[in-house]
């Protein structure tokens, strides 16, 4: 548990969800479980080509998510999305999450912290989690219509900058908090140099190899 801050403001505790709390990605896996190996591999194939055009930087990370979204989930029940996320969670579970994480996120909960989730992986993916952990949830939006998925985001992907404005959007300004941050990868950074305690792939083995990185967000 950590000591009270010095300026006795709240704190707000953000984790992020693939490889920070997970050992991995979850969205591709849950997609597989949820369609069945069969669909996945031929509708995966519709995604050779935008993957290359994305390694040669033609198509950016968000571009190739949303033709990920819109190959899979276009014209899809969003209830029958909810059902296989709750079953995704209690299948893979205790396989995907890190246990330091899990201890952590308990930790800032005991301590009375504000405590949330902000992932880019889709809210209806990712509810399942938060709800087991006892945490917020922002994450992506799918658009939605009648019930069915459109296979578009209804806003933008929630990565980068845009993991700052979701928070400012639920939180508030966010100099009102003192705030604390986890994060793994690139879409983490605008999150973690906002942080007043910034952690960078805290919960990987071998932290000592990720010391440059993280003095880098701490040295603002």
């Amino acid at each position: 548990m950590h000591a009270p801050t010095p300026s006795e403001k709240p704190v707000l505790s953000v984790f992020d969800f693939d490889g920070t709390l997970t050992r991995r990605d979850s969205f591709v896996p849950f997609l597989r479980f949820a369609f069945g190996k069969r669909v996945f591999s031929l509708r995966m194939l519709r995604l050779v080509l935008p993957t290359l055009r994305c390694f040669s930087r033609k198509l950016t990370r968000d571009e190739l998510k949303e033709v990920l979204i819109t190959t899979f989930l276009t014209g899809t029940d969003a209830r029958w999305v909810e059902k296989k996320a709750q079953e995704f969670c209690e299948r893979y579970w205790h396989k995907m999450m890190r246990p330091e994480g899990l201890r952590a996120v308990a930790a800032e909960i005991a301590s009375g912290a504000e405590v949330t989730l902000c992932s880019a992986s889709p809210e209806l993916v990712l509810r399942p989690f938060t709800e087991r952990l006892g945490i917020k949830l922002i994450g992506t939006q799918l658009e939605e219509k009648d019930g069915i998925l459109t296979g578009k985001i209804n806003g933008n992907n929630c990565r980068c900058g845009q993991k700052i404005a979701r928070l400012q959007q639920v939180y508030g300004d966010l100099s009102a908090y003192h705030m604390r941050a986890w994060g793994d990868s690139r879409g983490d950074y605008e999150l973690l140099y906002a942080a007043g305690e910034p952690h960078w792939r805290h919960f990987h083995r071998n932290p000592a190899k990720y010391e440059k990185r993280r003095k880098q967000f701490s040295s603002r």
